[in-house]
């Protein structure tokens, strides 16, 4: 019997108990679909991990400085006044590899104008700073080093931030009190977005460095040329383990730490934060895929069982094709492609499921989700293994029986 024959041959076998065929594919249905689910809310996570670190900088280095400690209680990293204007120009100078390593303050700040007011983060910032944190202009100008020399009163606003002071009017050229000192804004950035945790990037306000410190932050009064933070950029990715060493060493350096000191600073690599969070998010998704194809196994082994009742009742119906002349090989064929449709019929059905699911989790329960064609091709083609595999023992039972004792069966 050729190829076609023996398929609709099997076709019309199972259409014959439509209810159990469709009972018997619900195993394949569920495993399919919960792979395919699965799949895309966890490609989804780490595009939305990958998208963040875009946002925060993949190459990007963050130097803090380190942890004062009084009446023997540490007080936690930034309350010391390690790092400076010079550490910063140090970096620029003595470490390969480095796009840029702007010195930053930062403070909160009420800015306010005569449409309304709102508090903000505030940074003071040379104009190394926009390199380093890949931030780009969607009006106006940029802070420069004279504006930086000069101490000028000028400020480049978030979007968010604009918003809430400006409304929906232009901010260019306008004045706006922050923390009741008069100045002009001159830039608006860019949106970036918000990140994982909420933070809202566009919610800030920049503004000269000698500006934040001397007019409205003040200096220390321990390192009159302190910073908050001094940012860098390292040339690629790749290139990010080799700058934090160098960084640490040109550091050292400058601080004139002996070998046995501890470091006096802190550096963050927060694409390597958000990178093991991808990592584990994949690991994760992974883990909930293998789950999620068990009830595949458990869908194979009803498959088999419901074929091996499928070969006991149709016994008779084996012994006359038998005595008619039907091969073993052809029974076998036969049985075979039924258990084979039964699972890939459950693979077509759960892919569309899992299409489904995916999409009812995006739109309902607000998930990130990247719906590829991989995972339904490996789930499809394993459903269909799966069908070869647990219909093979039913089939071998049906072509073993001999055709007179088939017949003799009541």
């Amino acid at each position: 019997m050729r190829a076609p024959d023996i398929l609709r041959t099997a076709a019309r076998a199972l259409r014959g108990n439509p209810l159990r065929s469709a009972l018997t594919t619900l195993g394949i249905i569920i495993g399919v679909a919960s792979v395919v689910v699965m799949v895309a809310v966890g490609a989804g996570t780490q595009a939305a991990i990958k998208d963040e670190i875009e946002k925060l900088g993949a190459s990007v280095i963050m130097v803090i400085p380190g942890s004062a400690n009084v009446a023997g209680a540490r007080l936690g990293a930034g309350t010391r006044p390690t790092l400076s204007d010079e550490d910063a120009a140090a970096i620029r100078g003595d470490a390969s590899g480095i796009v840029a390593a702007a010195p930053s303050v930062a403070g909160v700040a009420h800015l306010a104008t005569a449409i309304d007011n709102w508090s903000s983060g505030v940074y003071g910032i040379t104009e190394d700073y926009f390199v380093a944190r890949d931030w780009q202009l969607a009006a106006g100008r940029l802070i420069d080093d004279q504006d930086v020399a000069t101490g000028a009163k000028v400020l480049v606003l978030g979007a968010t931030t604009a918003e809430k002071v400006f409304g929906g009017t232009d901010p260019i050229g306008q004045t706006i009190r922050v923390n009741q000192l008069p100045m002009e804004v001159i830039g608006l950035l860019a949106r970036k977005g918000q990140t994982m945790d909420g933070s809202d990037l566009d919610d800030v306000g920049l503004v000269p460095l000698s500006t934040a410190r001397d007019q409205l932050f003040g200096r220390s009064t321990a390192k009159a040329r302190s910073v908050s933070m001094i940012t860098v950029k390292a040339e690629t990715e790749q290139q990010i383990e080799e700058a934090i060493a160098e960084v640490r060493e040109v550091l050292r350096f400058q601080h004139r730490l002996t070998p046995g000191q501890a470091d006096d600073f802190r550096i963050n690599n927060i694409a390597e934060s958000a990178r093991l969070q991808e990592e584990s998010s994949a690991a994760l998704t992974q883990l909930l895929a293998a789950i999620a194809s068990i009830s595949l196994l458990v869908g194979g082994i009803g498959i088999m069982n419901i074929m091996l009742v499928s070969v006991t009742e149709r016994t008779r119906e084996i012994g006359v094709r038998m005595a008619i002349g039907a091969r073993p090989s052809t029974v076998l064929a036969q049985f075979l492609a039924e258990a084979t449709i039964l699972s890939v019929a459950g693979g077509i059905a759960g892919a569309a499921a899992g299409f489904a699911g995916a999409v009812v989790a995006e739109s309902y329960f607000e998930m990130r989700v990247e719906l590829t064609g991989e995972p339904v091709v490996l789930a499809f083609v394993f459903s269909a293994l799966v069908g070869l595999v647990f219909g093979l023992y039913p089939a071998m039972r049906a072509a073993q029986k001999s055709p007179m004792g088939a017949l003799r069966y009541e």
